[in-house]
Formats: C-alpha cells, sequence, structure tokens
C-alpha cells in the first residue's frame, strides 16, 4: 500500500461508523492541514498517546522537526526505537514486574515484545525497514531542564533581547514582557498579578534592557530590583511606590532561588534555543522531547513560558509559509490553557494557535480533560482527533467546542452517537479541510511504548547501544560494579573464587538470603589514624573503613571514588552466608604485591584526602568536637555569641544609667529655675508697666511735666525687666543644652544597642572555617586491606540494592 507519500502522513486505517468494523482504506492526513493546528482529545487508555506518537514518527520521516513537550514522561519512548526486532534490544526496557506476573525472565519478555511489534508492524503493512527510515530521518534527542538525567537546558537566554521582530511589535513585545516577569514570579512563588508592583518592576527593568538590545542575566537582574534603572514607575516616584527595604526583600527571595543548589541545573546545559531544539548542527530535522514530569508546579509553569515565549520569537522570525515547517506537540495541555485563569503560559499559547500558522508552524494539543482547557481558544484548531471520553458532561462540552471552531460542518446528534461508540484507539477525525469527518483506528507505532520513563531510565537513553550497560542508585553512593543487572552482570557462582592465600578476605553481614541475593566483590580497607594539632586543640582516635570498586585496567582502584563502611571491622564475618551466591572476580591480579598497593593508596588517601574536618568559629575561637556535626557547632556558638551579648547589654545599659540619672536631676533643676526666672520675669515686666502708667497719667492729670524722681524709678524697673529676660533665656538655654545632652547620651546607648542587635547571631549565618588536619605516616596503623565480599539484592526493576 503506497503511504510513503511526501507529505502526507499514514495514521492508520478508517473505519466504518455505523459498525465500528475496520475497512481496507488508509486514513492519509495531508501535513500542511497541521498548520491550523490539531486537538487530541481523549481518557487515559484511549490510546492518545498512541496517536500522538504516531503524528510526531510521520512527522519526522516527512523531515519535518518536532518539538514534544511531555509533562507525564511518556514521550521518550520515541528514542526507542529497534530496526533488528531483537528481544535483547526491548528486554532492558520492559518492566520487570510485568515479566513476573508472567512468569517470564526479562529476556524473555522482551523477546515476546519483540515478536508483538513485528507482527504489530505486519499487520500494519510496515516494514522494519521503516523504523530505520524513522531513526535516519531526525534525531530523538531528551531534553530535562532542571536536571541532568537527559540533555539539560539552561534558561539563562530567556532574558535576552527578544530578536527584531518581537521588538518592531508592541503587542508581541508586551506579552514577551509580561510572560517572562510572570513566569519568574511564579518560580519565587510571588504574586503574578500584572498590576502588582513586583510584577510592575520587573517589566520595566527588561523594558529597560531591552529597548536598548542589552541581554539581561539573573545577576544583572537581581541588582536592577535593588537598584532601578529607572526614577519613577509610572507617575510616581519608584521609592514611594516600592521602598528600597522591600525591593531589598524581593530581590533576596529571587537571589535565594539562584543560591539553590538545584538552581545550577538550569543555567547548565543547551542553550534555550528553538533553532537548535528542532535541528542538530548539520541542519538535520530533531525531536527534542521536553520532559517536565520531574518539575514541581512552579518550575514546570516557569519554564514552559519560557519555551512557549522562544517559540513564538522563532516563529516570528521565520519566512511566512503554507507548509508545515515544524511541529509543537503539547502531550497534556491541563493547566497550561485554562478556560478562566491566566498562568504565564496561556498568553503565548493563544499567540501560536491566532498567529503561527502563518509561518509554518502547526501545534497539537493534546488534553483528557475537556472541561479543562479554554474551547474558545481552541476555536483556531482546524483539526481534531476525538477519542473515547469519561463522562456524558465531557462529550458535551467537546461537541459544544467542536461545533464552535467549524459551525455548521458537522450534525450535532451524529457526534454524539459516534463518540459515544467510539473504542480503544479509535478516534473520530474532524478536519475542516475536509469535507466529511472520518472514524479511523491508529496505525502500530514505530516506537516501544515502555511507558513512563524515570530519570534513571533517561539517563541510560545516551548509552551508544540503546540498553543500559550498568544500572545506577542514585539513592545511594554504592557502587556501580555492584548495581549491575543480571543479564549484564558476570556469571555467578555458588561458592566463593579462589583467591590466593596472600589475599585476606571478609564477609559483610547480610539481611537476606535467596536467589535474588548475591557477593559482590570489593576492596576494604581498615585503619585507626591518630589526629592531633595543638593550635586548635585537637587530639584524638579514629577508625576508617572504605570499600572501593576493583576494575579492570590500568587504574584497578580509586580510593577518592570510595564509600565510608557503617559497620565495625570486628562485626565482619570469616566465612560466607550460605544460599548466597558469588559474582565472579574482575580479570586482575590478586596477589600480596597487589595488598601492599592497596594499602600504599590508601596510605597516600588518608593523608590528604582522609583528613580530619573540624569547623572553627573564629570570633570565639572555638573548633568543633569529636563526633559534633556542623549544626550542633553552629547552634553551640550561637548560644555562647548571645549569652554574651546579654551581659554585654547589662553593662552598657549600667554604663549609661548613672550619667542619665545625673542629667535627669540637673534637667529637673533646670526646669525649675526656669519656672521661677519666668515667674519673677513677669512680675517686674507688671512693675514697670504700672509704673511707667503712673508717671505718664501723673503727668497727664496735673499739666506738668513728671518729676526726676518718678523717671528713675520707671526706669530702673524697666531695667529690671530686662535683667529678668536675660535670665529667663539663659535658664532656658541651660535646660536646653541639658535635653541635648540627655538625647545624645540616649542616641549613644540606642547606637550600641542597635549594634549588638544587629549583631546577633543566627546558626544559618556563622561564617564557620574548615579546618583540615592532616596525619603523617607515623600516625596511620592499618588494619586490614583485603577483600571484601559484599552482599546486594537485585529488586523488581532489576536494579541491585545494599543488603547489610
Amino acid at each position: 500500500m503506497n503511504y510513503e507519500q511526501l507529505g502526507v502522513f499514514y495514521l492508520g486505517r478508517e473505519v466504518d461508523a455505523a459498525t465500528m468494523e475496520e475497512k481496507e482504506q488508509l486514513l492519509l492526513y495531508d501535513s500542511s492541514d497541521m498548520t491550523t493546528h490539531a486537538v487530541i482529545v481523549g481518557m487515559t487508555g484511549s490510546g492518545k498517546t498512541g496517536l500522538g506518537v504516531g503524528l510526531i514518527e510521520e512527522a519526522a520521516i516527512d523531515g519535518i522537526p518536532v518539538l514534544a513537550i511531555d509533562p507525564k514522561g511518556d514521550l521518550g519512548n520515541l528514542a526507542l526505537t529497534f530496526p533488528e526486532l531483537r528481544g535483547q534490544d526491548f528486554a532492558p526496557w520492559v518492566d520487570p514486574r510485568e515479566a513476573e506476573q508472567k512468569g517470564m525472565s526479562t529476556a524473555e519478555y522482551g523477546q515476546q515484545q519483540a515478536d508483538l511489534w513485528r507482527k504489530g508492524l505486519a499487520d500494519w503493512h510496515q516494514e522494519p525497514s521503516r523504523i530505520q527510515r524513522f531513526r535516519d530521518a531526525a534525531e530523538v534527542a531528551v531534553y530535562t531542564p532542571g536536571s541532568s538525567a537527559g540533555r539539560p537546558i539552561s534558561v539563562l537566554r530567556s532574558f535576552a533581547a527578544p530578536p527584531a521582530a518581537v521588538l518592531a511589535d508592541s503587542d508581541l513585545f508586551n506579552e514577551r514582557l509580561t510572560t517572562t516577569a510572570s513566569s519568574l514570579l511564579t518560580l519565587v512563588g510571588a504574586d503574578t498579578d500584572p498590576l502588582g508592583r513586583e510584577h510592575i518592576l520587573l517589566t520595566s527593568i527588561l523594558e529597560h534592557a531591552w529597548r536598548e538590545s542589552r541581554d539581561v542575566d539573573l545577576v544583572e537582574l537581581v541588582q536592577a530590583i535593588q537598584q532601578p534603572p529607572l526614577k519613577k514607575l509610572g507617575v510616581m516616584d519608584i521609592d514611594t511606590v516600592f521602598p528600597a527595604k522591600e525591593r531589598l526583600k524581593f530581590a533576596m527571595a529571587i537571589n535565594a532561588v539562584m543560591a539553590a543548589p538545584t538552581f545550577a541545573a538550569w543555567t547548565q546545559g543547551d542553550p534555550l534555543d528553538v533553532q537548535q531544539l528542532l535541528y542538530d548542527p548539520n541542519g538535520r530535522a530533531r525531536v527534542a522531547v521536553v520532559t517536565l514530569a520531574h518539575l514541581s508546579d512552579s518550575e514546570r509553569d516557569f519554564f514552559m513560558s519560557l519555551l512557549l515565549n522562544e517559540v513564538v520569537s522563532w516563529t516570528r522570525s521565520q519566512t511566512g509559509t503554507s507548509s508545515l515547517r515544524a511541529m509543537v506537540y503539547i502531550d497534556e495541555l491541563f493547566g497550561f490553557l485554562p478556560p478562566v485563569s491566566e498562568p504565564p503560559t496561556k498568553k503565548p499559547l493563544l499567540t501560536l494557535l491566532k498567529q503561527a500558522r502563518a509561518f509554518g508552524v502547526g501545534l497539537t494539543l493534546a488534553t483528557q480533560n475537556p472541561v479543562d482547557i479554554d474551547y474558545k481558544a481552541l476555536s483556531n484548531a482546524g483539526t481534531w482527533f476525538i477519542g473515547r471520553l469519561q463522562t456524558e458532561r465531557d462529550k458535551k462540552r467537546l461537541v459544544d467546542g467542536l461545533t464552535a471552531a467549524a459551525p455548521g460542518s458537522s450534525n450535532v446528534n451524529d457526534l454524539n452517537d459516534i463518540i459515544g461508540r467510539l473504542g480503544k484507539r479509535t478516534f473520530l477525525l474532524h478536519n475542516v479541510h475536509e469535507a466529511h469527518p472520518a472514524v479511523f483506528r491508529t496505525r502500530w507505532v514505530l516506537s516501544y511504548l515502555a511507558g513512563p520513563m524515570s530519570r534513571d531510565q533517561i539517563r541510560l537513553l545516551s548509552q551508544p547501544t540503546g540498553a543500559p550497560p550498568l544500572h545506577t542508585d542514585t539513592a545511594s553512593n554504592t557502587n556501580t560494579a555492584a548495581l549491575a543487572t543480571s543479564e549484564s552482570a558476570p556469571a555467578v557462582a555458588t561458592a566463593a573464587p579462589f583467591i590466593n592465600g596472600d589475599v585476606p578476605q571478609l564477609f559483610v553481614p547480610a539481611q537476606r538470603t535467596g536467589e535474588h541475593v548475591s557477593y559482590f566483590p570489593q576492596v576494604l580497607a581498615a585503619a585507626d589514624v591518630h589526629y592531633s594539632n595543638k593550635t586548635h586543640d585537637v587530639n584524638e582516635d579514629l577508625r576508617h573503613l572504605r570499600l572501593a570498586e576493583l576494575n579492570e585496567g590500568i587504574v584497578a582502584l580509586d580510593w577518592n571514588e570510595s564509600d565510608k563502611l557503617h559497620i565495625e571491622l570486628d562485626a565482619l564475618h570469616r566465612n560466607a552466608t550460605p544460599g548466597i551466591t558469588f559474582q565472579a572476580l574482575p580479570d586482575i591480579t590478586l596477589d600480596a604485591k597487589a595488598c601492599k598497593q592497596w594499602s600504599t593508596l590508601f596510605q597516600r588517601w588518608l593523608r590528604t584526602d582522609g583528613a580530619l574536618i573540624r569547623y572553627r568559629f573564629a570570633p570565639l575561637k572555638l573548633v568543633s568536637q569529636q563526633g559534633e556535626s556542623e549544626q550542633a557547632f553552629r547552634l553551640r556558638c550561637t548560644q555562647i555569641l548571645r549569652e554574651q551579648r546579654d551581659v554585654e547589654k547589662e553593662k552598657i545599659r549600667k554604663k549609661y544609667d548613672s550619667k542619665l540619672q545625673t542629667l535627669e536631676r540637673r534637667r529637673l533643676s533646670r526646669e525649675q529655675a526656669l519656672e521661677s526666672r519666668a515667674q519673677k520675669a513677669q512680675s517686674s515686666q507688671m512693675d514697670a508697666l504700672v509704673t511707667m502708667g503712673s508717671t505718664i497719667l501723673g503727668a497727664f492729670m496735673n499739666k506738668r511735666s513728671p518729676s526726676s524722681s518718678s523717671i528713675g524709678t520707671a526706669v530702673r524697673r524697666g531695667s529690671r525687666v530686662n535683667q529678668s529676660r536675660g535670665d529667663v533665656a539663659r535658664a532656658r538655654e541651660a535646660l536646653a543644652q541639658t535635653n541635648e545632652e540627655i538625647a545624645a547620651l540616649e542616641r549613644a546607648l540606642q547606637a550600641e544597642l542597635d549594634q549588638l542587635a544587629s549583631q546577633r547571631a543566627h546558626a544559618e549565618e556563622l561564617a564557620l572555617n574548615e579546618v583540615s588536619i592532616k596525619p603523617t605516616i607515623r600516625d596511620i596503623a592499618i588494619r586490614f586491606v583485603g577483600i571484601a565480599w559484599v552482599p546486594y539484592v537485585q529488586n523488581s526493576k532489576g536494579y541491585w540494592e545494599e543488603s547489610f
């Protein structure tokens, strides 16, 4: 059957809508129809993921790059393509629990899956060579933003100035500002309200830089929040709208996120560049699977809004076309395009739905919850794939949205009837470019659908063979040699392999026995070390027990990669526990010479990396004690500082109390003096006024000049008034001086108390120094160097875990 046609997607076979019986007619979909966007709706188990994978495979085969956003972890399966359909290729990816339930080994179950895929492809007229064609057409790369499990993505570029096409479009530019600010606020848990002062400040800072075509990194952004490059927000001073103290808190919140160890993963890896995501360095199309399953809700919204912004910018930078240039697939739309709320992902999605078709970028949006998406926004979608729905409410909401997207194109009753009878992997295709809807059953996919991928599985995808040579356990620091799967590990034996008698052996006690428990050989070294340092008053003895992995090759073992054994040397056994098998020894020489070399290397490690680490707090000249953790030492230092400062505070108060009491007595005395002199001045002023008035009145009544004695009396009393006024002024000055002395003393007291308060130490703020105390060769006494047989148990997933 000729389905390999340029620009045509082979999606499956048509189904009779009346009987739901499959026809021989193939369902071929014109790729250019994807430019008007597509929506896939179906409940869990409807086959929605299979349809999405099939669409992506067809796009890749056609040389169309795909950006696949994977919130659930299913789309990483696109990397599981095995053209030879060998069981050994499938085996590492099958679920061991399913194999166990079927009474099979993983190898047997892998072969069964390979046979199933061979038959499934044949039933749908597909040869295994088509898998190879898919692999040759496009690289499948799995990206894990915020994690190094897959390919990490650096988000720093997302704060760079947008391209000229966005700068020239005021709507796009404002949208870019809004969503970038909202995404960052979402990450720090702040209010994303566009009218909030945090949002306004961020958009103003970004706009100021971007208008000048300057990139903004996160360090500059934190600094700009504290010292904004603008004086006003709107028409008001920035310090009035957003005081400096509050801006500092806001900057510290962003800085706290940046300072977190987990944030480093957001700044490493490939840049968030859509062009690089969609094409490899040679220009070959790429299926870029961006998985978000490991992210929290805030991290997911943060990254998604940045990614969608980049997609908008990249789309607008392309030339117009009516052909499908690239496909953006979102496997689960829930939360990204809700009907009511406005998450930071909604605006760029709306922009893409309205404008991307002109640039040949088609969106395919999948969801299992019809009531949780904005169907008005999806009215731009020209293609709808409708699968089984869970409730009548979902069906009604979907039909309403479908008729809104394409009014008059279908009968509502017919749609209701068909949707109600859809089975698994059966979909109703409603395409506005076709005269009538069609029902079809999806074809068998080329990729092995192993289910949602864990981060460990994604990490293993980077292996060149596509299958893991070793399992690793991220929950502990266990050696990788001891974590090999049963399929990849060397052959096991029921008795310990022969080892030269010059090499001592010990057995770590096992907690379990049985067919899934096995001893792995490792090198164990034990030594008593004396640490001494007079400067820091250290004089103690410690015993070190370390386990190192044995390797074949030039470097047999590396003590820098060793792990601490938390079991006493005396608790180790001389003989093996019955019922536990043995893994084979590596192909290296095991003799007295090897033991001596291990011992020499271990001594060297003890004298360097095995140094004793103590914590020192310089202000108190304190050093942590033996067995005292860093946290305990911090708390001890804090308590001592608190006690010292309480004593110091009491001393300060006592120092100022006597001076304040003296000044208070002086102020009371001067207040009394001022009151007395004010009363005396008032009395003198009245006497002078009365005398002067009497003299003037007598002269007027007697019609003669006042006598010289009368004038003299009036002058003397007037002089006393001036003298009294001077006395009052001097008393007031003296009181003011005393008040100022008291105020200055109170300010000095408060300043000392404030300084003391600012120095109050919190446990997490203490600046501790690490003190490294290294032993000499004479301080080291080797107690054991030899082989230790360490028990591990194999779990249901094939991982080896410690069993001691």
